[in-house]
Protein backbone atom coordinates (compact mmCIF):
# COMPACT_ATOMS: atom_id res chain seq x y z
CA UNK A 1 0.00 0.00 0.00
CA UNK A 2 1.17 3.49 -0.97
CA UNK A 3 -0.25 5.29 2.08
CA UNK A 4 -2.20 3.91 4.72
CA UNK A 5 -5.23 3.16 4.94
CA UNK A 6 -6.05 3.62 8.94
CA UNK A 7 -8.45 6.14 10.02
CA UNK A 8 -7.92 8.71 13.20
CA UNK A 9 -11.38 10.21 13.03
CA UNK A 10 -12.66 11.35 16.40
CA UNK A 11 -8.77 11.10 17.46
CA UNK A 12 -6.80 14.40 18.86
CA UNK A 13 -3.23 15.05 18.32
CA UNK A 14 -0.70 17.78 18.81
CA UNK A 15 2.21 17.88 16.72
CA UNK A 16 4.67 20.49 17.79
CA UNK A 17 6.59 22.35 15.48
CA UNK A 18 4.43 21.85 12.57
CA UNK A 19 4.43 25.03 10.29
CA UNK A 20 7.10 23.33 8.17
CA UNK A 21 9.28 20.51 8.00
CA UNK A 22 8.69 17.23 9.49
CA UNK A 23 5.97 18.19 11.87
CA UNK A 24 3.80 19.03 9.13
CA UNK A 25 4.18 15.78 6.89
CA UNK A 26 3.62 14.50 10.49
CA UNK A 27 0.18 16.60 10.79
CA UNK A 28 -0.78 16.28 6.96
CA UNK A 29 -1.03 12.65 6.99
CA UNK A 30 -2.64 12.60 10.45
CA UNK A 31 -5.41 14.60 8.92
CA UNK A 32 -5.74 12.86 6.25
CA UNK A 33 -6.24 9.85 8.57
CA UNK A 34 -8.88 11.77 9.78
CA UNK A 35 -7.50 13.34 12.84
CA UNK A 36 -8.15 16.62 14.86
CA UNK A 37 -4.76 18.37 14.89
CA UNK A 38 -3.47 20.92 16.76
CA UNK A 39 -0.83 22.73 14.88
CA UNK A 40 1.84 24.32 16.67
CA UNK A 41 4.42 26.56 16.32
CA UNK A 42 5.62 29.80 15.96
CA UNK A 43 5.20 31.09 12.64
CA UNK A 44 1.58 33.01 12.37
CA UNK A 45 2.99 34.82 9.25
CA UNK A 46 5.06 33.94 6.59
CA UNK A 47 9.04 33.86 6.88
CA UNK A 48 12.28 33.48 5.28
CA UNK A 49 11.37 29.86 5.08
CA UNK A 50 7.67 28.94 3.73
CA UNK A 51 4.88 27.79 6.08
CA UNK A 52 2.55 29.01 9.06
CA UNK A 53 0.67 26.81 11.29
CA UNK A 54 -2.41 28.38 9.47
CA UNK A 55 -1.35 27.24 6.33
CA UNK A 56 -0.97 23.40 7.81
CA UNK A 57 -3.87 23.55 9.10
CA UNK A 58 -5.84 24.94 6.50
CA UNK A 59 -4.01 22.20 4.51
CA UNK A 60 -5.55 19.49 7.24
CA UNK A 61 -9.22 20.55 5.97
CA UNK A 62 -8.38 19.91 2.63
CA UNK A 63 -7.13 16.67 3.23
CA UNK A 64 -10.47 15.68 5.76
CA UNK A 65 -9.11 16.09 9.11
CA UNK A 66 -9.56 18.82 11.16
CA UNK A 67 -6.64 21.50 11.62
CA UNK A 68 -6.16 23.44 14.33
CA UNK A 69 -3.57 26.53 14.34
CA UNK A 70 -2.16 27.49 17.86
CA UNK A 71 0.61 29.72 18.33
CA UNK A 72 2.97 28.60 21.15
CA UNK A 73 6.65 29.20 21.59
CA UNK A 74 7.62 25.82 23.52
CA UNK A 75 10.39 27.69 24.91
CA UNK A 76 7.80 29.21 27.25
CA UNK A 77 6.66 26.82 29.89
CA UNK A 78 3.20 28.77 30.40
CA UNK A 79 2.71 29.11 26.78
CA UNK A 80 2.76 25.66 26.26
CA UNK A 81 0.67 24.73 29.67
CA UNK A 82 -1.65 26.83 28.22
CA UNK A 83 -1.92 24.69 25.40
CA UNK A 84 -2.90 21.82 26.84
CA UNK A 85 -5.35 23.04 28.89
CA UNK A 86 -6.83 24.98 25.99
CA UNK A 87 -6.62 21.11 24.70
CA UNK A 88 -8.42 19.55 27.72
CA UNK A 89 -10.92 21.72 27.92
CA UNK A 90 -12.03 21.94 24.38
CA UNK A 91 -11.57 17.65 24.41
CA UNK A 92 -10.74 16.61 27.87
CA UNK A 93 -8.06 14.01 26.45
CA UNK A 94 -5.16 13.67 24.01
CA UNK A 95 -4.69 10.86 21.46
CA UNK A 96 -1.16 11.49 20.44
CA UNK A 97 1.24 13.75 21.16
CA UNK A 98 4.24 14.52 18.51
CA UNK A 99 7.48 16.11 19.50
CA UNK A 100 8.97 17.34 16.97
CA UNK A 101 9.67 21.08 17.55
CA UNK A 102 13.44 21.88 16.37
CA UNK A 103 15.36 24.95 15.66
CA UNK A 104 16.99 23.70 12.57
CA UNK A 105 18.05 26.98 10.98
CA UNK A 106 19.82 27.64 13.90
CA UNK A 107 21.39 24.41 14.16
CA UNK A 108 22.57 24.68 10.89
CA UNK A 109 25.07 27.06 11.72
CA UNK A 110 27.51 24.90 13.25
CA UNK A 111 27.21 21.50 11.41
CA UNK A 112 30.36 19.79 10.78
CA UNK A 113 31.90 21.63 13.48
CA UNK A 114 34.44 20.12 15.78
CA UNK A 115 32.90 20.33 19.56
CA UNK A 116 35.66 23.63 20.38
CA UNK A 117 34.01 25.16 17.38
CA UNK A 118 30.70 24.87 18.80
CA UNK A 119 30.01 27.54 21.34
CA UNK A 120 27.99 26.55 24.33
CA UNK A 121 25.16 29.03 23.07
CA UNK A 122 24.69 26.39 20.68
CA UNK A 123 24.34 23.42 23.46
CA UNK A 124 21.18 25.91 25.17
CA UNK A 125 19.80 26.88 21.88
CA UNK A 126 19.93 22.94 21.01
CA UNK A 127 19.01 21.52 24.30
CA UNK A 128 16.20 24.29 24.77
CA UNK A 129 14.01 23.30 21.99
CA UNK A 130 14.44 19.55 21.00
CA UNK A 131 14.97 18.22 24.22
CA UNK A 132 13.59 20.17 27.27
CA UNK A 133 10.09 21.71 25.12
CA UNK A 134 9.85 17.51 24.57
CA UNK A 135 9.66 16.97 28.28
CA UNK A 136 7.68 20.16 29.23
CA UNK A 137 5.03 18.89 26.68
CA UNK A 138 4.94 15.69 27.72
CA UNK A 139 4.50 16.89 31.31
CA UNK A 140 2.08 18.82 30.27
CA UNK A 141 0.21 16.67 28.23
CA UNK A 142 0.29 13.43 30.72
CA UNK A 143 -2.93 13.62 32.02
CA UNK A 144 -4.96 14.04 28.60
CA UNK A 145 -2.82 11.09 27.21
CA UNK A 146 -3.43 8.68 30.26
CA UNK A 147 -7.29 9.17 29.63
CA UNK A 148 -6.89 8.32 26.18
CA UNK A 149 -4.41 5.80 26.28
CA UNK A 150 -2.38 7.68 23.96
CA UNK A 151 0.89 7.89 21.91
CA UNK A 152 3.88 9.97 22.81
CA UNK A 153 6.12 9.81 19.64
CA UNK A 154 9.59 11.65 20.07
CA UNK A 155 10.96 12.65 16.89
CA UNK A 156 14.91 11.93 17.04
CA UNK A 157 17.43 11.01 14.85
CA UNK A 158 20.38 7.83 14.24
CA UNK A 159 22.69 10.82 15.90
CA UNK A 160 21.71 8.96 19.21
CA UNK A 161 23.94 6.20 18.15
CA UNK A 162 26.68 7.39 15.47
CA UNK A 163 28.35 10.46 14.92
CA UNK A 164 26.19 13.61 12.68
CA UNK A 165 26.51 16.90 12.58
CA UNK A 166 28.17 17.56 15.73
CA UNK A 167 28.42 16.61 19.26
CA UNK A 168 25.95 18.72 21.07
CA UNK A 169 23.70 16.91 17.93
CA UNK A 170 24.46 13.84 18.76
CA UNK A 171 24.36 14.31 22.70
CA UNK A 172 21.04 16.02 22.37
CA UNK A 173 19.43 13.32 20.41
CA UNK A 174 20.95 10.49 22.67
CA UNK A 175 19.12 12.47 25.55
CA UNK A 176 16.03 12.25 23.35
CA UNK A 177 15.81 8.43 22.99
CA UNK A 178 16.78 8.22 27.08
CA UNK A 179 13.72 10.47 28.31
CA UNK A 180 11.49 8.18 25.75
CA UNK A 181 12.72 4.78 27.72
CA UNK A 182 12.02 6.47 31.02
CA UNK A 183 8.74 7.93 29.73
CA UNK A 184 8.12 4.24 28.63
CA UNK A 185 9.14 2.97 32.26
CA UNK A 186 7.24 5.17 33.97
CA UNK A 187 4.14 4.23 31.81
CA UNK A 188 4.34 0.41 31.74
CA UNK A 189 1.25 0.09 34.51
CA UNK A 190 -0.66 2.57 31.86
CA UNK A 191 -2.21 2.01 28.19
CA UNK A 192 -0.21 4.96 27.08
CA UNK A 193 2.90 4.58 24.74
CA UNK A 194 6.31 6.37 24.00
CA UNK A 195 8.65 5.57 21.31
CA UNK A 196 11.55 7.44 19.23
CA UNK A 197 11.07 7.46 15.42
CA UNK A 198 13.96 8.02 13.29
CA UNK A 199 13.66 10.20 10.19
CA UNK A 200 16.63 9.35 7.50
CA UNK A 201 17.40 12.51 5.48
CA UNK A 202 14.28 14.50 4.63
CA UNK A 203 13.68 17.10 1.99
CA UNK A 204 12.92 19.52 4.19
CA UNK A 205 12.21 22.96 2.82
CA UNK A 206 15.56 24.17 4.22
CA UNK A 207 16.93 21.76 2.38
CA UNK A 208 15.19 22.50 -0.88
CA UNK A 209 16.96 25.42 -1.12
CA UNK A 210 20.04 24.14 -2.15
CA UNK A 211 20.83 24.79 -5.40
CA UNK A 212 20.91 22.03 -8.57
CA UNK A 213 24.29 21.13 -9.98
CA UNK A 214 26.00 21.16 -13.42
CA UNK A 215 24.26 18.18 -13.87
CA UNK A 216 20.93 19.07 -12.45
CA UNK A 217 20.89 17.13 -9.10
CA UNK A 218 20.57 19.00 -5.96
CA UNK A 219 23.54 17.33 -3.18
CA UNK A 220 23.76 17.96 0.06
CA UNK A 221 27.43 17.48 1.27
CA UNK A 222 27.90 17.27 5.18
CA UNK A 223 31.14 17.30 6.57
CA UNK A 224 32.68 14.09 7.59
CA UNK A 225 29.17 12.20 6.84
CA UNK A 226 29.18 12.37 2.90
CA UNK A 227 27.07 13.74 0.09
CA UNK A 228 23.18 12.84 -0.84
CA UNK A 229 21.25 13.14 -3.18
CA UNK A 230 18.16 15.08 -2.65
CA UNK A 231 16.16 12.77 -5.04
CA UNK A 232 16.77 10.12 -3.05
CA UNK A 233 15.58 11.82 -0.03
CA UNK A 234 12.26 10.82 2.56
CA UNK A 235 9.60 13.79 2.02
CA UNK A 236 8.38 15.01 5.35
CA UNK A 237 5.37 12.82 5.31
CA UNK A 238 6.99 9.82 5.44
CA UNK A 239 7.51 10.08 8.96
CA UNK A 240 4.23 11.14 9.36
CA UNK A 241 2.92 7.65 8.01
CA UNK A 242 4.94 5.95 10.18
CA UNK A 243 3.05 8.04 12.82
CA UNK A 244 -0.61 7.33 12.01
CA UNK A 245 0.63 3.51 11.65
CA UNK A 246 1.46 3.59 15.32
CA UNK A 247 -1.28 5.49 16.21
CA UNK A 248 -3.57 2.81 14.43
CA UNK A 249 -1.53 -0.15 15.71
CA UNK A 250 -3.92 -1.89 19.22
CA UNK A 251 -0.47 -3.91 19.81
CA UNK A 252 1.79 -0.54 19.80
CA UNK A 253 2.59 -1.16 23.31
CA UNK A 254 5.44 -3.37 22.41
CA UNK A 255 7.35 -0.91 20.62
CA UNK A 256 7.18 1.06 23.99
CA UNK A 257 10.66 3.27 25.32
CA UNK A 258 12.47 2.00 21.87
CA UNK A 259 13.48 3.79 18.64
CA UNK A 260 12.68 2.88 15.42
CA UNK A 261 14.00 3.68 12.06
CA UNK A 262 11.17 5.15 9.92
CA UNK A 263 12.04 2.95 7.07
CA UNK A 264 11.77 -0.05 8.94
CA UNK A 265 8.93 0.95 10.07
CA UNK A 266 7.19 1.21 6.36
CA UNK A 267 8.56 -2.39 6.37
CA UNK A 268 6.88 -3.64 9.27
CA UNK A 269 3.28 -2.19 8.32
CA UNK A 270 3.37 -1.80 5.06
CA UNK A 271 3.36 1.82 3.91
CA UNK A 272 5.56 3.76 1.65
CA UNK A 273 6.79 7.52 0.88
CA UNK A 274 4.42 9.34 -1.48
CA UNK A 275 6.46 7.94 -4.34
CA UNK A 276 5.65 4.37 -3.54
CA UNK A 277 9.51 3.93 -2.40
CA UNK A 278 10.95 2.94 0.73
CA UNK A 279 13.50 5.12 1.08
CA UNK A 280 17.05 4.15 3.08
CA UNK A 281 18.80 6.81 3.46
CA UNK A 282 19.61 6.70 7.19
Amino acid sequence: MSGTPHSLKNRIAVVTGASRGIGKGIALELGAAGATVYVTGRSEQPGKLPGTVHETAAQIDELGGTGIPAICDHGDDEATAALFERIGTEHDRLDVLVNNVYNSPAAARWLGRKFWDVPPKAWDETFRIGVRSHYVAAVYAAPLLLKAGGLIVNVSSPGAQRAMHNAVYGIAKTALDRMTADFARDLTDTEVTAVSIWPGLVATELLQLVPADDTGKRVVTLPGEGSFDLDEAETPRFAGRAVVALAADPDRKKRAGNAWKVADLAEDYGFTDIDGRIPRTD
